[in-house]
């Protein structure tokens, strides 16, 4: 039978609703008695006790909130009785943790998935060709490859769309609104599968709106983020196209590169308008070039490769008042299995750690990576302020109708997503992994600019977990949809990859389902499925402008 009601942690004075609960009702839990003034919806949490204004709300163990007035004893929390507050942290205050053991992986050891091996000794879980611009004046350039290499070597999706559009415009010329009325498009469709080069799994065309007429840290971090995009497992080679008078440029990609990469080996061609004068001329070169380029592509074969070389991105958006009870401790569990394994994972949304500082300071291996993170936090938090974006404001609305009432609740549940396992390094946005372990990655809450980021710390697979449905995606790194309730994966099924819904109706727990998914993920990066978001073609990517985005 499934519970009403769960209390995270046993020192939290507020209790989450699992289910519906009816004003009056009466909830029995641990002994004792709760009546309910007013109904209060699943996901939602009710108090332990009378609070007055000023008390503090805890939550997974931490510090939530502060009541803006007085609530009683049974009754919910919401933005009008309680606001924003957390614990303050410091590197001074830093107790490292040294207890920590991993779970036991011996039913994986020896394991392997059929993955791509470069020769830096990273292997991929896909293996893609990027073409990118320097600067937005060749976006249009960029989209006109995209249709011509997508259409000819068969990477191309069905336009489900245009063949309704066309449908209405026949049913408009023989009989007009009452035939356009009864028309219902049934069948959506289905990705090709045609490809001319088996062994690529795609050509990732990017665009973006940066590169020229802006500040020097944003052209720097463009050519910051395309090196890193470069130099993830999961890519073969680049192409690029350049106006050449934009303020990034190519010596700076390469120069970046390199950085990351003193032995880097992958091809990158450029391709500069201003130096073949036609547009025709440039990408006549370039699209010959570049077919020369995926024929070499297509040579590499998934071959065997440990299950330590896993690179695993955990990440939360669309979330609920269950994403931290259900999905987000799943993709906790998992990481402490891959960390086990040797593995690499990244724990990444700076202004969704609030609250949770201290016990990561706590984690890092040494004083050093805390104090990075310490800065990291503080200059970000600053500058986000700067422009009058706290982190107190990051909730959505969504976010708050479905239980998270401040940015604190939704960081310590956020937090879940890294386990218990030791944090042995801290990465700013674009800097790559250097070994196995957690990491924390510095990078915004925003789906789209996060998951940017996670794929250039060198991510090959990101799980993504949700409780309201987003169809987020990323160009070189498949991502997994992860439900943190049934309901959702039902309403959404073309977006959602995995159900962790049986945790919140007591049919499984925490550590049986990140099993489950440690065995998707294992079946991911051999190619034997795709995601949802590849299946749909969602193809995000945003460079991040520091310091303005949540």
């Amino acid at each position: 039978m499934q519970h009403k009601v769960l209390k995270v942690n046993p020192s939290d004075n507020v209790i989450v609703a699992l289910r519906n609960l009816e004003a009056g009702e009466n909830i029995e839990f641990e002994g004792e008695n709760y009546i309910l003034p007013r109904s209060i919806a699943a996901k939602h949490k009710f108090v332990t006790e009378d609070l007055n204004t000023g008390d503090h709300v805890t939550m997974y163990g931490v510090l939530v909130g502060k009541a803006t007035q007085p609530i009683q004893r049974g009754e919910q929390i919401t933005t009008f009785n309680l606001k924003h507050e957390s614990e303050e942290y410091s590197v001074s205050k830093r107790v490292p943790e040294t207890n920590w053991q991993a779970p036991d992986v011996s039913k994986w050891e020896g394991r392997t998935f059929m993955g791509y091996h470069r020769s830096d000794g990273r292997v991929g879980t896909a293996n893609y060709w990027l073409v990118v611009p320097l600067v937005f004046c060749e976006n249009r350039n960029i989209l006109k490859l995209k249709e011509a290499f997508d259409k000819a070597l068969g990477y191309a999706f069905p336009d489900v769309y245009l063949r309704q559009v066309e449908d209405l415009v026949q049913l408009h010329q023989k009989g007009g609104a009452n035939n356009i009325d009864s028309y219902n498009q049934e069948t959506q469709g289905a990705s090709a599968d045609n490809r001319l080069f088996p062994n690529l799994d795609g050509i990732k065309f990017l665009t973006h709106e940066s590169g020229c007429g802006e500040n020097n840290q944003d052209s720097e971090l463009l050519a910051a983020l395309f090196a890193a995009y470069a130099n993830n497992p999961n890519v073969a080679g680049i192409t690029v196209l350049s106006l050449g008078c934009e303020k990034t440029q190519f010596t700076d990609l390469m120069n970046e590169i390199k950085k990351r990469n003193p032995e880097f080996d992958k091809p990158v061609l450029l391709f500069e308008q201003q130096t073949y004068g036609t547009e025709f001329g440039m990408m006549s070169a370039a699209i010959k070039e570049t077919f020369k380029g995926l024929i070499e592509a297509n040579k590499l074969t998934r071959q065997p490769a440990p299950l330590s070389k896993l690179n695993i991105g955990l990440k939360c958006g669309g979330s609920d008042g269950f994403s931290g009870i259900s999905a987000n401790p799943v993709l906790g569990h998992l990481s402490d299995l891959v960390v086990g394994l040797n593995g690499t994972t990244y724990l990444a949304e700076f202004p969704e750690l609030c609250g949770v500082e201290q016990e990561l300071i706590n984690r890092c291996v040494t004083t050093e990576k805390a104090e990075k993170f310490e800065y990291l936090m503080r200059d970000y938090a600053a500058k986000a302020e700067a422009v009058g974006a706290g982190f107190d404001m990051n909730p959505s609305a969504g976010n708050i109708k479905d239980g998270l009432i401040t940015d604190a609740i939704k960081s310590a549940g956020a937090a879940k997503k890294g386990g218990y396992a030791p944090i042995v390094d801290v990465l700013n946005y674009t800097e790559l992994a250097k070994g196995p372990g957690l990491h924390l990655v510095c990078t915004p809450g925003n789906d789209v600019l996060a998951t940017t980021g996670k794929a250039a710390a060198g991510c090959t697979i990101i799980l993504f977990t949700t409780g309201l449905g987003t169809p987020t995606g990323n160009p070189v790194c498949p991502v997994v949809k992860v439900s943190t309730n049934t309901q959702l994966a039902k309403k959404m099924p073309d977006i959602i990859d995995f159900d962790c819904g049986e945790i919140i109706t007591g049919e499984k727990t925490i550590e049986q389902t990140a099993e489950d998914l440690l065995e998707y993920c294992i079946d991911l990066a051999s190619g034997k499925i795709k995601t949802k978001a590849q299946e749909l073609g969602q193809d995000d990517f945003m460079p991040w402008k520091r310091g303005v985005n949540l």
